[in-house]
Protein backbone atom coordinates (compact mmCIF):
# COMPACT_ATOMS: atom_id res chain seq x y z
CA UNK A 1 0.00 0.00 0.00
CA UNK A 2 1.30 3.43 -0.95
CA UNK A 3 1.96 5.64 2.06
CA UNK A 4 1.08 9.25 1.31
CA UNK A 5 2.99 12.17 2.80
CA UNK A 6 1.27 14.60 5.14
CA UNK A 7 1.06 17.27 2.48
CA UNK A 8 -0.35 14.82 -0.09
CA UNK A 9 -3.07 13.77 2.37
CA UNK A 10 -3.88 17.39 3.15
CA UNK A 11 -4.00 18.43 -0.51
CA UNK A 12 -6.31 15.53 -1.36
CA UNK A 13 -8.88 16.63 1.21
CA UNK A 14 -11.89 18.68 0.17
CA UNK A 15 -12.20 21.48 2.71
CA UNK A 16 -15.48 23.04 3.78
CA UNK A 17 -15.85 26.79 3.34
CA UNK A 18 -14.82 28.54 6.55
CA UNK A 19 -18.34 29.93 6.95
CA UNK A 20 -19.63 26.33 7.15
CA UNK A 21 -17.08 25.58 9.87
CA UNK A 22 -18.24 28.67 11.76
CA UNK A 23 -21.85 27.44 11.57
CA UNK A 24 -20.89 24.26 13.42
CA UNK A 25 -20.17 26.35 16.51
CA UNK A 26 -22.90 28.93 15.92
CA UNK A 27 -20.65 31.90 15.11
CA UNK A 28 -22.72 34.80 13.79
CA UNK A 29 -21.51 35.71 10.27
CA UNK A 30 -21.02 39.34 11.33
CA UNK A 31 -18.02 38.26 13.43
CA UNK A 32 -16.26 36.39 10.58
CA UNK A 33 -13.42 38.17 8.76
CA UNK A 34 -12.47 35.90 5.86
CA UNK A 35 -8.91 35.39 4.63
CA UNK A 36 -9.91 33.56 1.45
CA UNK A 37 -12.27 30.57 1.52
CA UNK A 38 -10.73 28.45 4.27
CA UNK A 39 -9.32 30.83 6.89
CA UNK A 40 -10.95 33.54 8.96
CA UNK A 41 -10.33 35.76 11.92
CA UNK A 42 -13.03 36.13 14.54
CA UNK A 43 -13.92 39.64 15.70
CA UNK A 44 -13.50 39.91 19.48
CA UNK A 45 -16.89 41.64 19.71
CA UNK A 46 -18.25 38.09 19.65
CA UNK A 47 -17.76 38.14 23.43
CA UNK A 48 -20.87 40.33 23.69
CA UNK A 49 -22.87 37.26 22.63
CA UNK A 50 -20.91 34.69 24.65
CA UNK A 51 -20.23 36.26 28.05
CA UNK A 52 -23.13 34.44 29.77
CA UNK A 53 -22.60 31.10 28.00
CA UNK A 54 -21.14 28.31 30.20
CA UNK A 55 -17.68 26.92 29.45
CA UNK A 56 -17.06 23.47 28.07
CA UNK A 57 -14.43 21.06 29.39
CA UNK A 58 -10.75 22.00 28.95
CA UNK A 59 -8.51 19.11 27.87
CA UNK A 60 -4.75 19.65 27.81
CA UNK A 61 -2.56 17.47 25.58
CA UNK A 62 1.09 17.21 26.58
CA UNK A 63 3.84 14.63 26.09
CA UNK A 64 6.94 12.85 27.31
CA UNK A 65 10.37 14.41 26.79
CA UNK A 66 10.82 14.67 23.00
CA UNK A 67 13.30 12.55 21.05
CA UNK A 68 14.25 12.25 17.36
CA UNK A 69 11.89 9.23 17.30
CA UNK A 70 8.90 11.56 17.52
CA UNK A 71 5.91 11.62 19.86
CA UNK A 72 3.03 13.10 17.82
CA UNK A 73 1.53 15.57 20.29
CA UNK A 74 -0.11 17.87 17.73
CA UNK A 75 -1.31 14.87 15.73
CA UNK A 76 -2.90 13.44 18.88
CA UNK A 77 -4.48 16.79 19.76
CA UNK A 78 -6.09 17.09 16.33
CA UNK A 79 -7.07 13.41 16.31
CA UNK A 80 -8.63 13.67 19.77
CA UNK A 81 -10.70 16.64 18.62
CA UNK A 82 -11.93 14.55 15.69
CA UNK A 83 -12.34 11.51 17.97
CA UNK A 84 -14.63 13.41 20.31
CA UNK A 85 -16.77 14.44 17.33
CA UNK A 86 -16.70 10.80 16.17
CA UNK A 87 -18.37 9.72 19.44
CA UNK A 88 -20.92 12.51 19.22
CA UNK A 89 -19.31 15.27 21.31
CA UNK A 90 -19.12 18.91 20.24
CA UNK A 91 -15.37 19.57 20.28
CA UNK A 92 -13.19 22.48 19.22
CA UNK A 93 -9.41 22.35 18.80
CA UNK A 94 -7.10 25.18 19.94
CA UNK A 95 -3.47 25.10 18.73
CA UNK A 96 -0.44 27.36 18.34
CA UNK A 97 0.70 28.83 15.04
CA UNK A 98 3.87 27.29 13.57
CA UNK A 99 7.09 29.31 13.39
CA UNK A 100 8.96 29.48 10.08
CA UNK A 101 12.17 28.60 11.92
CA UNK A 102 11.26 24.94 12.61
CA UNK A 103 9.31 24.67 9.33
CA UNK A 104 12.48 25.41 7.36
CA UNK A 105 14.78 23.82 9.96
CA UNK A 106 14.61 20.27 11.28
CA UNK A 107 11.32 19.89 13.17
CA UNK A 108 8.99 20.62 10.28
CA UNK A 109 5.53 22.14 10.50
CA UNK A 110 3.02 22.05 13.34
CA UNK A 111 -0.25 21.13 11.65
CA UNK A 112 -0.41 17.51 12.81
CA UNK A 113 0.21 14.54 10.57
CA UNK A 114 -1.32 11.68 8.59
CA UNK A 115 -5.11 11.76 8.83
CA UNK A 116 -5.09 14.01 11.90
CA UNK A 117 -4.17 17.41 10.49
CA UNK A 118 -5.45 20.97 10.39
CA UNK A 119 -5.85 22.53 6.96
CA UNK A 120 -4.95 24.38 4.80
CA UNK A 121 -1.64 23.02 6.12
CA UNK A 122 0.56 24.93 3.65
CA UNK A 123 -0.94 28.28 4.69
CA UNK A 124 -0.85 27.44 8.39
CA UNK A 125 2.83 26.43 8.18
CA UNK A 126 3.89 29.44 6.11
CA UNK A 127 2.46 32.98 6.29
CA UNK A 128 -1.05 32.03 7.51
CA UNK A 129 -2.90 35.28 8.33
CA UNK A 130 0.20 37.39 8.94
CA UNK A 131 0.20 37.25 12.75
CA UNK A 132 3.91 36.41 12.98
CA UNK A 133 4.82 39.32 10.71
CA UNK A 134 2.72 41.72 12.78
CA UNK A 135 4.42 40.55 15.99
CA UNK A 136 7.87 40.93 14.42
CA UNK A 137 6.99 44.40 13.11
CA UNK A 138 5.74 45.56 16.51
CA UNK A 139 8.84 44.16 18.23
CA UNK A 140 11.18 45.90 15.80
CA UNK A 141 9.25 49.17 15.88
CA UNK A 142 9.95 49.30 19.61
CA UNK A 143 13.63 48.58 18.97
CA UNK A 144 13.81 51.33 16.34
CA UNK A 145 12.12 53.86 18.62
CA UNK A 146 14.45 52.94 21.47
CA UNK A 147 17.63 53.46 19.44
CA UNK A 148 16.20 56.59 17.84
CA UNK A 149 15.48 58.04 21.28
CA UNK A 150 19.12 57.56 22.27
CA UNK A 151 20.40 59.11 19.02
CA UNK A 152 18.03 62.08 19.32
CA UNK A 153 19.47 63.16 22.67
CA UNK A 154 18.53 60.40 25.15
CA UNK A 155 16.17 62.44 27.34
CA UNK A 156 15.39 59.31 29.37
CA UNK A 157 19.08 58.84 30.27
CA UNK A 158 19.15 55.27 28.91
CA UNK A 159 22.41 53.38 29.36
CA UNK A 160 23.17 51.79 25.93
CA UNK A 161 25.10 49.05 27.72
CA UNK A 162 21.98 48.06 29.63
CA UNK A 163 19.48 47.77 26.79
CA UNK A 164 17.58 44.48 27.17
CA UNK A 165 15.25 44.75 24.16
CA UNK A 166 16.41 42.78 21.10
CA UNK A 167 15.20 42.73 17.53
CA UNK A 168 13.57 39.60 16.15
CA UNK A 169 13.02 37.64 12.96
CA UNK A 170 10.92 34.50 12.44
CA UNK A 171 13.77 32.35 11.17
CA UNK A 172 16.46 30.10 12.59
CA UNK A 173 19.50 32.35 12.01
CA UNK A 174 22.47 31.80 14.32
CA UNK A 175 24.41 34.55 12.53
CA UNK A 176 22.16 37.11 14.20
CA UNK A 177 22.48 35.89 17.79
CA UNK A 178 25.13 38.48 18.61
CA UNK A 179 25.81 41.48 16.38
CA UNK A 180 27.22 45.00 16.45
CA UNK A 181 25.00 47.72 15.02
CA UNK A 182 24.91 51.50 14.65
CA UNK A 183 28.25 51.41 12.80
CA UNK A 184 29.37 53.70 9.99
CA UNK A 185 29.42 57.13 11.58
CA UNK A 186 27.25 59.46 13.64
CA UNK A 187 24.27 59.57 11.26
CA UNK A 188 23.84 55.78 11.47
CA UNK A 189 23.04 55.56 15.18
CA UNK A 190 24.85 54.84 18.41
CA UNK A 191 27.26 51.87 18.02
CA UNK A 192 26.52 49.03 20.45
CA UNK A 193 26.35 45.28 20.86
CA UNK A 194 22.96 43.85 19.98
CA UNK A 195 21.31 40.61 18.90
CA UNK A 196 18.19 38.96 17.54
CA UNK A 197 15.68 36.53 19.02
CA UNK A 198 13.38 34.33 16.99
CA UNK A 199 9.94 35.99 16.81
CA UNK A 200 8.22 33.31 18.87
CA UNK A 201 10.61 34.12 21.75
CA UNK A 202 9.70 37.82 21.67
CA UNK A 203 7.84 39.18 24.67
CA UNK A 204 5.37 40.64 22.16
CA UNK A 205 4.32 37.07 21.33
CA UNK A 206 3.73 36.32 25.02
CA UNK A 207 1.86 39.60 25.47
CA UNK A 208 -0.41 38.87 22.49
CA UNK A 209 -1.14 35.37 23.79
CA UNK A 210 -2.03 36.58 27.30
CA UNK A 211 -4.02 39.73 26.37
CA UNK A 212 -7.81 39.70 26.59
CA UNK A 213 -8.55 42.73 24.39
CA UNK A 214 -6.99 45.87 22.86
CA UNK A 215 -7.10 47.77 26.16
CA UNK A 216 -5.30 44.95 27.99
CA UNK A 217 -2.86 44.63 25.07
CA UNK A 218 -1.88 48.32 25.24
CA UNK A 219 -1.48 48.20 29.01
CA UNK A 220 0.78 45.16 28.77
CA UNK A 221 2.83 46.68 25.94
CA UNK A 222 3.35 49.87 27.97
CA UNK A 223 4.77 47.81 30.88
CA UNK A 224 7.49 46.15 28.78
CA UNK A 225 10.96 47.01 30.12
CA UNK A 226 13.41 47.76 27.31
CA UNK A 227 16.49 48.68 29.34
CA UNK A 228 17.79 50.66 32.30
CA UNK A 229 19.07 54.17 32.90
CA UNK A 230 22.59 55.08 34.02
CA UNK A 231 21.28 55.05 37.59
CA UNK A 232 19.68 51.59 37.09
CA UNK A 233 16.03 52.64 36.81
CA UNK A 234 13.89 50.59 34.38
CA UNK A 235 12.80 52.21 31.09
CA UNK A 236 9.51 51.01 29.62
CA UNK A 237 7.77 50.94 26.27
CA UNK A 238 5.33 53.42 27.80
CA UNK A 239 8.21 55.82 28.54
CA UNK A 240 9.00 55.75 24.80
CA UNK A 241 5.29 56.27 23.93
CA UNK A 242 5.41 53.27 21.59
CA UNK A 243 2.47 51.19 22.82
CA UNK A 244 -0.21 52.87 20.71
CA UNK A 245 1.56 52.36 17.38
CA UNK A 246 2.52 48.80 18.36
CA UNK A 247 -1.10 48.01 19.24
CA UNK A 248 -2.17 49.41 15.86
CA UNK A 249 0.14 46.88 14.19
CA UNK A 250 -1.25 44.08 16.38
CA UNK A 251 -4.99 44.86 16.29
CA UNK A 252 -5.80 42.18 13.70
CA UNK A 253 -3.21 39.72 15.01
CA UNK A 254 -5.07 39.78 18.35
CA UNK A 255 -8.11 38.12 16.72
CA UNK A 256 -8.13 34.27 16.79
CA UNK A 257 -7.83 32.38 13.50
CA UNK A 258 -10.47 29.80 12.55
CA UNK A 259 -9.63 26.83 10.31
CA UNK A 260 -10.63 23.13 10.26
CA UNK A 261 -9.29 19.62 10.66
CA UNK A 262 -9.36 17.09 7.82
CA UNK A 263 -12.68 15.91 9.29
CA UNK A 264 -14.01 19.49 9.47
CA UNK A 265 -13.78 19.92 13.23
CA UNK A 266 -13.46 23.67 13.99
CA UNK A 267 -9.92 24.64 15.04
CA UNK A 268 -8.59 27.91 16.41
CA UNK A 269 -4.88 28.41 15.67
CA UNK A 270 -3.52 31.51 17.34
CA UNK A 271 -0.20 32.55 18.85
CA UNK A 272 2.93 30.46 18.82
CA UNK A 273 5.46 30.87 21.66
CA UNK A 274 8.07 28.10 21.98
CA UNK A 275 7.81 26.09 25.21
CA UNK A 276 11.56 25.74 25.75
CA UNK A 277 12.28 29.50 25.70
CA UNK A 278 8.80 31.02 26.19
CA UNK A 279 5.50 29.93 27.77
CA UNK A 280 4.54 27.55 24.95
CA UNK A 281 0.73 27.94 24.78
CA UNK A 282 -1.74 29.27 22.24
CA UNK A 283 -3.58 32.49 23.05
CA UNK A 284 -5.92 32.89 26.01
CA UNK A 285 -8.53 34.41 23.65
CA UNK A 286 -8.50 31.34 21.37
CA UNK A 287 -8.72 28.91 24.29
CA UNK A 288 -11.55 30.81 25.98
CA UNK A 289 -13.41 31.15 22.68
CA UNK A 290 -13.12 27.39 22.08
CA UNK A 291 -14.42 26.75 25.61
CA UNK A 292 -17.50 28.89 24.95
CA UNK A 293 -18.22 27.42 21.51
CA UNK A 294 -17.65 23.73 22.23
CA UNK A 295 -18.46 21.19 24.92
CA UNK A 296 -14.81 20.15 24.81
CA UNK A 297 -11.81 22.36 24.04
CA UNK A 298 -8.75 20.28 23.15
CA UNK A 299 -5.54 22.27 23.37
CA UNK A 300 -1.82 21.49 23.60
CA UNK A 301 1.27 22.88 25.25
CA UNK A 302 4.69 22.65 23.62
CA UNK A 303 7.36 19.97 24.11
CA UNK A 304 7.31 17.71 27.19
CA UNK A 305 5.08 18.16 30.23
CA UNK A 306 8.03 19.54 32.23
CA UNK A 307 8.03 22.60 29.94
CA UNK A 308 4.76 23.21 28.11
CA UNK A 309 2.35 21.69 30.61
CA UNK A 310 4.07 23.26 33.61
CA UNK A 311 3.84 26.71 31.99
CA UNK A 312 0.29 26.11 30.79
CA UNK A 313 -0.75 25.26 34.34
CA UNK A 314 1.44 27.60 36.40
CA UNK A 315 1.32 30.63 34.07
CA UNK A 316 -1.57 30.51 31.60
CA UNK A 317 -4.18 28.88 33.85
CA UNK A 318 -3.18 31.09 36.76
CA UNK A 319 -3.41 34.32 34.74
CA UNK A 320 -6.56 33.40 32.80
CA UNK A 321 -8.48 31.63 35.57
CA UNK A 322 -8.59 28.32 33.66
CA UNK A 323 -8.90 24.82 35.13
CA UNK A 324 -8.27 21.73 32.98
CA UNK A 325 -10.72 18.86 33.31
CA UNK A 326 -8.24 16.25 32.06
CA UNK A 327 -4.69 15.89 30.76
CA UNK A 328 -3.51 13.60 27.95
CA UNK A 329 0.17 12.57 28.05
CA UNK A 330 1.37 11.40 24.64
CA UNK A 331 4.12 8.80 24.29
CA UNK A 332 5.41 6.34 21.73
CA UNK A 333 7.04 2.99 22.36
CA UNK A 334 9.80 4.07 19.98
CA UNK A 335 10.61 7.22 21.94
CA UNK A 336 10.58 5.36 25.27
CA UNK A 337 13.06 2.83 23.86
CA UNK A 338 15.27 5.73 22.77
CA UNK A 339 15.13 7.05 26.35
CA UNK A 340 16.23 3.55 27.31
CA UNK A 341 19.36 3.79 25.19
CA UNK A 342 18.33 2.30 21.83
CA UNK A 343 19.72 4.11 18.73
CA UNK A 344 17.20 5.43 16.20
CA UNK A 345 18.17 2.78 13.65
CA UNK A 346 17.05 -0.08 15.95
CA UNK A 347 13.73 1.24 17.25
CA UNK A 348 11.57 -1.05 15.11
CA UNK A 349 12.80 -4.17 16.93
CA UNK A 350 11.10 -5.36 20.12
CA UNK A 351 13.25 -4.52 23.14
CA UNK A 352 11.48 -4.86 26.48
CA UNK A 353 14.66 -4.25 28.47
CA UNK A 354 15.25 -0.85 26.83
CA UNK A 355 11.57 0.00 27.14
CA UNK A 356 11.73 -0.74 30.87
CA UNK A 357 14.74 1.58 31.16
CA UNK A 358 12.98 4.35 29.24
CA UNK A 359 9.61 4.11 30.97
CA UNK A 360 10.65 6.23 34.00
CA UNK A 361 10.54 9.28 31.71
CA UNK A 362 6.84 8.71 31.01
CA UNK A 363 6.06 7.74 34.61
CA UNK A 364 7.73 10.88 35.98
CA UNK A 365 5.62 13.08 33.69
CA UNK A 366 2.52 11.16 34.76
CA UNK A 367 3.28 11.61 38.45
CA UNK A 368 3.99 15.32 37.96
CA UNK A 369 0.51 15.79 36.46
CA UNK A 370 -1.36 13.57 38.92
CA UNK A 371 0.56 14.23 42.15
CA UNK A 372 2.01 17.74 41.81
CA UNK A 373 -0.82 19.39 39.84
CA UNK A 374 -3.42 16.84 41.06
CA UNK A 375 -5.15 16.50 37.71
CA UNK A 376 -6.75 13.38 36.16
CA UNK A 377 -4.67 12.00 33.29
CA UNK A 378 -4.60 9.38 30.56
CA UNK A 379 -1.57 8.16 28.62
CA UNK A 380 -2.09 8.11 24.85
CA UNK A 381 0.24 5.70 23.07
CA UNK A 382 0.68 7.01 19.54
CA UNK A 383 0.69 3.76 17.59
CA UNK A 384 3.42 2.65 15.18
CA UNK A 385 3.20 -0.52 13.01
CA UNK A 386 6.25 -2.10 14.67
CA UNK A 387 4.95 -1.81 18.25
CA UNK A 388 4.50 -5.31 19.71
CA UNK A 389 1.78 -6.49 22.09
CA UNK A 390 4.37 -7.24 24.76
CA UNK A 391 5.70 -3.67 24.56
CA UNK A 392 2.24 -2.10 24.68
CA UNK A 393 1.25 -4.37 27.60
CA UNK A 394 4.36 -3.32 29.54
CA UNK A 395 3.55 0.39 29.12
CA UNK A 396 -0.04 -0.21 30.20
CA UNK A 397 1.03 -2.24 33.25
CA UNK A 398 3.44 0.45 34.51
CA UNK A 399 0.88 3.23 34.01
CA UNK A 400 -1.89 1.21 35.69
CA UNK A 401 0.39 0.85 38.71
CA UNK A 402 0.15 4.66 39.05
CA UNK A 403 -3.63 4.55 38.71
CA UNK A 404 -3.62 5.92 35.15
CA UNK A 405 -5.22 4.26 32.13
CA UNK A 406 -3.62 3.89 28.70
CA UNK A 407 -5.41 4.38 25.38
CA UNK A 408 -3.96 3.33 22.04
CA UNK A 409 -4.20 6.23 19.60
CA UNK A 410 -4.35 5.40 15.89
CA UNK A 411 -5.34 8.85 14.69
CA UNK A 412 -2.36 9.21 12.32
CA UNK A 413 -3.65 6.29 10.22
CA UNK A 414 -7.39 6.42 10.91
CA UNK A 415 -8.26 9.99 11.88
CA UNK A 416 -11.12 10.45 14.35
CA UNK A 417 -12.07 6.77 14.29
CA UNK A 418 -8.57 5.96 15.50
CA UNK A 419 -9.10 8.27 18.46
CA UNK A 420 -12.30 6.67 19.70
CA UNK A 421 -10.76 4.85 22.68
CA UNK A 422 -8.82 7.97 23.75
CA UNK A 423 -11.89 10.18 23.38
CA UNK A 424 -14.01 7.86 25.53
CA UNK A 425 -11.38 7.83 28.30
CA UNK A 426 -11.08 11.63 28.17
CA UNK A 427 -14.86 11.97 28.51
CA UNK A 428 -14.82 9.55 31.46
CA UNK A 429 -12.11 11.57 33.20
CA UNK A 430 -13.88 14.88 32.55
CA UNK A 431 -17.16 13.57 33.91
CA UNK A 432 -15.64 11.83 36.94
CA UNK A 433 -15.29 15.08 38.86
CA UNK A 434 -12.02 13.88 40.43
CA UNK A 435 -10.04 17.09 40.12
CA UNK A 436 -8.11 18.88 42.85
CA UNK A 437 -6.02 21.13 40.60
CA UNK A 438 -3.31 23.17 42.29
CA UNK A 439 -0.20 25.03 41.13
CA UNK A 440 3.33 23.78 41.71
CA UNK A 441 4.33 26.92 43.65
CA UNK A 442 2.87 29.89 45.51
CA UNK A 443 3.33 33.24 43.75
CA UNK A 444 4.32 34.91 47.01
CA UNK A 445 7.41 32.75 47.45
CA UNK A 446 10.77 34.50 46.82
CA UNK A 447 12.14 34.08 43.28
CA UNK A 448 14.80 31.56 44.36
CA UNK A 449 12.21 29.38 46.12
CA UNK A 450 9.95 29.37 43.06
CA UNK A 451 12.91 28.29 40.92
CA UNK A 452 13.59 25.54 43.44
CA UNK A 453 9.97 24.41 43.47
CA UNK A 454 9.90 23.92 39.68
CA UNK A 455 13.37 22.34 39.61
CA UNK A 456 12.71 19.92 42.47
CA UNK A 457 9.03 19.08 42.00
CA UNK A 458 8.88 18.98 38.18
CA UNK A 459 12.44 18.26 37.01
CA UNK A 460 13.33 16.20 40.14
CA UNK A 461 16.64 18.03 40.52
CA UNK A 462 18.57 18.07 43.78
CA UNK A 463 18.95 21.85 43.76
CA UNK A 464 19.03 25.04 41.70
CA UNK A 465 22.10 27.26 41.45
CA UNK A 466 22.10 30.91 40.38
CA UNK A 467 25.34 31.81 38.58
CA UNK A 468 26.87 34.80 36.80
CA UNK A 469 24.39 37.69 36.44
CA UNK A 470 21.45 35.75 37.89
CA UNK A 471 22.52 36.33 41.51
CA UNK A 472 22.44 40.13 41.16
CA UNK A 473 19.38 40.05 38.90
CA UNK A 474 17.39 38.07 41.48
CA UNK A 475 17.86 40.78 44.12
CA UNK A 476 17.27 43.61 41.62
CA UNK A 477 13.97 42.11 40.42
CA UNK A 478 12.71 41.67 43.96
CA UNK A 479 13.77 45.22 44.83
CA UNK A 480 11.86 46.50 41.78
CA UNK A 481 8.69 44.74 42.99
CA UNK A 482 8.71 41.74 40.62
CA UNK A 483 9.17 39.08 43.28
CA UNK A 484 5.57 37.84 43.16
CA UNK A 485 5.18 36.94 39.47
CA UNK A 486 5.32 33.46 37.85
CA UNK A 487 8.54 31.95 36.50
CA UNK A 488 8.94 31.00 32.83
CA UNK A 489 11.81 28.51 32.65
CA UNK A 490 13.93 28.55 29.48
CA UNK A 491 15.43 25.06 29.38
CA UNK A 492 16.42 22.38 26.89
CA UNK A 493 13.42 20.38 25.73
CA UNK A 494 15.43 17.17 25.45
CA UNK A 495 15.84 16.40 29.15
CA UNK A 496 14.25 16.91 32.54
CA UNK A 497 17.64 18.44 33.42
CA UNK A 498 19.31 21.43 31.75
CA UNK A 499 21.70 19.01 29.99
CA UNK A 500 20.20 17.66 26.72
CA UNK A 501 22.36 14.52 26.93
CA UNK A 502 20.63 13.28 30.11
CA UNK A 503 17.74 11.17 28.79
CA UNK A 504 15.13 9.21 30.70
CA UNK A 505 14.48 10.43 34.24
CA UNK A 506 17.91 11.62 35.43
CA UNK A 507 18.80 11.90 39.11
CA UNK A 508 21.53 13.63 41.10
CA UNK A 509 21.72 16.85 39.10
CA UNK A 510 21.31 20.55 39.72
CA UNK A 511 19.68 23.18 37.53
CA UNK A 512 21.92 26.14 36.68
CA UNK A 513 20.20 29.51 36.14
CA UNK A 514 22.51 31.97 34.39
CA UNK A 515 20.13 34.84 33.65
CA UNK A 516 16.86 36.24 35.04
CA UNK A 517 14.92 38.68 32.87
CA UNK A 518 11.62 40.34 33.66
CA UNK A 519 8.93 40.23 30.99
CA UNK A 520 6.82 42.87 32.68
CA UNK A 521 4.27 43.04 29.86
CA UNK A 522 3.70 39.31 29.83
CA UNK A 523 3.81 39.29 33.62
CA UNK A 524 6.51 36.72 34.33
CA UNK A 525 10.25 36.29 34.89
CA UNK A 526 12.20 34.34 32.26
CA UNK A 527 14.91 32.15 33.79
CA UNK A 528 17.56 31.01 31.30
CA UNK A 529 19.11 27.70 32.31
CA UNK A 530 22.06 25.72 30.97
CA UNK A 531 23.00 26.63 27.39
CA UNK A 532 19.51 27.32 26.03
CA UNK A 533 19.36 30.03 23.34
CA UNK A 534 16.60 32.37 22.19
CA UNK A 535 17.71 32.18 18.53
CA UNK A 536 17.98 28.64 17.07
CA UNK A 537 20.17 27.69 14.11
CA UNK A 538 19.48 25.63 11.00
CA UNK A 539 20.72 22.01 10.80
CA UNK A 540 23.31 20.76 8.30
CA UNK A 541 20.52 19.76 5.89
CA UNK A 542 17.58 22.12 6.55
CA UNK A 543 14.05 21.12 5.58
CA UNK A 544 14.01 24.20 3.36
CA UNK A 545 16.15 22.30 0.83
CA UNK A 546 13.21 19.92 0.16
CA UNK A 547 10.43 22.51 -0.08
CA UNK A 548 9.37 23.67 -3.54
CA UNK A 549 6.45 25.11 -5.51
CA UNK A 550 5.48 24.25 -9.08
CA UNK A 551 4.20 26.47 -11.87
CA UNK A 552 0.58 25.98 -10.74
CA UNK A 553 1.40 27.15 -7.20
CA UNK A 554 1.25 23.68 -5.65
CA UNK A 555 3.70 23.35 -2.72
CA UNK A 556 5.65 20.17 -2.03
CA UNK A 557 8.11 19.04 0.63
CA UNK A 558 6.30 20.43 3.69
CA UNK A 559 5.72 17.99 6.52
Amino acid sequence: MEIKSDIEIAQATKMDHVTEIAKKVSIDPKYIEQYGNYKAKIDLNIWNDLKDKPNGKLVLVTAITPTPAGEGKTTTTVGLGDGLRYIGKKSVVALREPSLGPVFGVKGGAAGGGYAQVVPMEDINLHFTGDMHAIGAANNLLAAMLDNHIWQGNALNIDPRRITWRRCVDMNDRQLRNIADGLGGRTNGFPREDGYDITVASEIMAVLCLSSDITDLKARLARIIVGYTYDEKPVTCGDLKAQGAMAALLKDALKPNLVQTLEHTPAFIHGGPFANIAHGCNSVTATKLALKLGDYCVTEAGFGADLGAEKFLDIKCRMAGLKPSAVVIVATVRALKMHGGVPKTELNTENLEALEKGLPNLLQHVENITKVFKLPAVVAINAFPFDTKAELDLVEKRCNELGVNVALSEVWAKGGAGGEALAKEVVRLCESGENNFEFSYDLNLPIKEKLEAISKKIYHADSVELVANAVKQCKQLEDLGFGNVPICMAKTQYSFSDDPAKLGAPKNFKVTVRNLKISAGAGFIVALTGDVMTMPGLPKVPSAEKIDVDASGKISGLF
